[in-house]
């Protein structure tokens, strides 16, 4: 069933087009990520879905119904969540649970459930300027989810984060996908590949992939020759180029992957060539391509 669903969304800025008639939908249970590179329109979608900015035109749908104010359905987390310092978590937690109209008690309540959940129940009375950036993040989840929301809205949940808080952030939004949609942007590619179960892909405003993430990588998956040289070959790469088998070329420095339609003979023809040429290599690698691969792709396009 479809959680959410937006129809032809369009956000311009006088002349300027941030988001350009996109259409896509959520389905409940999933966790969906949005991928693209910086100003494809991300943070600018994810607002209008969280109600925080007003589409210039189109339609969003809450459960197939035309939603007027979605905030009371959705927990939203901004890439930098803002905070009263001087408060402790779980003074700020009772307070945003009120803006969102919980009672004083169902708040404390709720507050204390979330805190134990995120790990912070040992630093709950500590003000909040004393945390570190993972902790500051996993308050702004808590907070995000004080009023149970059917749809949690996360934008660059763990760009600002080391290591250590990126984990502890992950780990946390797997635990929530079991019960709760999500819906989160990132460009760390890995992530998106660690816990979502559908993607878009968004460039220049626009979606150019959207799906599952099991079929859209078997639809664009192909074999790749990863070769490594000890010096440059790139006369002999731009001739492989011709090849029937080989689909693309990519070269950096002494490195280069080779994208091929037929694996069985292109690995074998290229391996011969090397060898006949005596072309020295250090590395003369089998994978597939990944998601980055896709993602380089459709922003390179």
């Amino acid at each position: 069933m479809d959680l959410l669903k937006a129809s032809d969304l369009v956000k311009r800025y006088g002349n300027t087009s941030a988001v350009k008639g996109i259409n896509f939908h959520i389905e409940e249970g999933r966790c969906v990520s949005l991928l693209g590179p910086n100003g494809a329109g991300k943070t600018t979608t994810l607002k209008m879905l969280s109600g925080l900015l007003k589409p210039t035109s189109g339609s969003i749908d809450f459960k197939g119904e035309k939603a007027k104010d979605l905030r009371q359905f959705i927990g939203y987390l901004p890439q930098y969540p803002a905070f009263f310092n001087w408060m402790s978590g779980k003074e700020f937690l009772v307070f945003t649970g009120q803006l969102a109209k919980l009672t004083r008690k169902e708040a404390e309540k709720r507050s204390e459930e979330l805190l134990e959940r995120v790990g912070l129940t040992d630093a709950k009375k500590r003000r909040i300027r004393g945390y570190s950036g993972g902790m500051k993040q996993r308050l702004g989840l808590a907070q995000a989810l004080i009023h149970r929301p059917s749809l949690l809205i996360l934008d660059e949940p763990v760009s600002a984060l080391d290591p250590l808080g990126r984990r502890e952030v992950l780990d946390m939004m797997r635990e929530i996908k079991e019960e709760t949609t999500i819906l989160f942007s990132t460009h760390v590619l890995h992530d998106a590949e660690e816990i979502s179960d559908d993607i878009l892909i968004m460039h220049a405003g626009e979606i150019a992939v959207s799906g599952s993430l099991g079929s859209v990588m078997a639809e664009s998956r192909q074999p790749i020759i990863q070769v490594e040289f000890e010096s440059q070959a790139a006369e002999w790469l731009k001739s492989i180029a011709g090849y029937g088998f080989v689909s693309e070329v990519n070269i950096q420095g002494n490195k280069s992957s080779i994208v091929l339609n037929d694996m069985v003979n292109g690995k074998q023809t290229l391996l011969k060539d090397i060898v006949d040429r005596k072309l020295p290599i250090r590395k003369f690698e089998v994978s597939q391509t990944t998601l980055e691969d896709l993602f380089l792709k459709v922003v390179k396009s």
